[in-house]
């Protein structure tokens, strides 16, 4: 059963809505997160191609009025960093035509994309981010049987739900497409083994600030080269670097980003993790439940067309929150914790950080089912209902 198409992402309200006042909506994320289902579902009257395809690539290389041609507007154009020089021509031709939602772009690579967007396009395209499913989306499929540990296993990839798929073996094939296609577009990659110890190296250091001289040491790489590699990791949705705040709070606060995976579950695969039990035991547990939660605050934004806002605070004196929402003028402390039993010390650095900051409340997110309120000023929300709570505080 194919349940990735009876689901609704929660981002389709944004794609119409820009659809509706842009000539252009380019969509960005990582392969397989459902960037051509979404735009394929949401507007199913467009043409369609795939520059992935040689021969279409071919021709959109060769003789772009040709292309367009064959694929007129409106249409979807998949994989639009394969050929970014139809930016041009799609900008004459939306100037010309002076019409909204006349092109959707897909493309799984930030690196120069969004740059050639805004340069060619600027006024006219709106940008879209889109993540692997939420919590909140596979709500709408039966998963009764899903736990904490099942979730950060299984990862949101739509393909290992819809096809059914082991995360193991599914991880496994996206490495290796990821590394065979992306990486040797996007690097001059002499030693592919060497670049796979990298990536499980990062694995290892999910939630942790990122310290490229004890990667170099680890690595024998330099510090530069690996600098590049994080860089390539970001903008194909690898990974994603957590920046601190550290805006009125003078030089004890650390100002390195902290590092997480777009995808739990190819985490999990890179840290041998081979199911369920075994997860419930690692001692990475608390940095993937972290990586998750944190992860679901990020598409719950980007699902809205927001920008992310969200930070982490970390100072010199060990005052700590493990995510920050930005509100206006107000900063959220969130704590989170993987335990599925609630301790009311975990809303310690909440009342830590509203002190610093002058903050009126917080929120707690940890590895149980119960949502509640804490002494008057603490949102407490088991992880499977975070959603519900971001909606709330947004």
């Amino acid at each position: 059963m194919y349940i990735c198409c009876m689901i609704s992402r929660k981002i389709q309200s944004t794609l119409i809505e820009l659809s509706a006042t842009y000539p252009v909506v380019t969509i960005t994320g990582p392969r397989q997160s459902g960037k051509t289902t979404l735009a394929r579902m949401t507007f199913p009257s467009y043409s369609y191609c795939n520059l992935e395809h040689p021969d279409i690539r071919l021709l959109a290389q060769t003789d772009p009025k040709s292309f367009f041609k064959q694929y007129p507007s409106p249409v979807i154009i998949d994989e639009i960093q394969r050929v970014p020089e139809l930016l041009s021509y799609i900008q004459v031709h939306v100037d010309e035509k002076r019409q909204n939602g006349l092109y959707i772009l897909t493309g799984s690579q930030q690196l120069n994309l969004n740059a050639a967007i805004t340069q060619s396009l600027a006024g006219r395209a709106a940008l879209l981010t889109l993540l692997p499913f939420s919590i909140e989306e596979l709500m709408q499929y039966d998963l009764t049987d899903f736990s904490r540990d099942k979730y950060l296993h299984h990862g949101f990839m739509p393909r290992v739900y819809d096809q059914q798929q082991q995360p193991g073996m599914a991880y496994r094939n996206y490495l290796q497409t990821y590394v065979e296609r992306d990486i040797r577009q996007l690097i001059n990659l002499k030693d592919l083994a060497l670049f796979e110890k990298f990536l499980r190296l990062l694995a290892g250091r999910i939630g942790q600030i990122i310290n490229l001289n004890s990667l170099a040491n680890d690595t024998g790489v330099s510090a530069t080269t690996l600098s590049n590699w994080l860089s390539v990791l970001e903008a194909s949705y690898i990974i994603y670097r957590l920046n601190p705040y550290y805006e009125n709070f003078g030089k004890r606060v650390i100002k390195s980003p902290k590092l997480y995976f777009i995808e739990t579950g190819l985490a999990c695969y890179l840290l041998g993790i081979e199911d369920e039990k075994q997860l419930a035991r690692d001692p990475l547990l608390g940095n993937l439940f972290e990586n998750m939660v944190v992860m679901e605050a990020i598409k719950n934004r980007f699902n809205k067309g927001l920008d992310s806002n969200l930070y982490f605070f970390r100072d010199s004196n060990q005052n700590e929150v493990d995510l920050i929402l930005k509100r206006g003028s107000d900063l959220i402390p969130i704590e989170i914790k993987a335990s599925q039993s609630w301790n009311e010390r975990f809303a310690k650095n909440v009342h830590k950080f509203n002190r610093l900051s002058g903050g009126a409340m917080g929120c707690v997110v940890y590895g149980g089912d119960k949502c509640f309120r804490f002494e008057h000023t603490v949102e407490v929300s088991g992880f499977d209902s975070f959603w519900k709570l971001l909606g709330e505080i947004n």
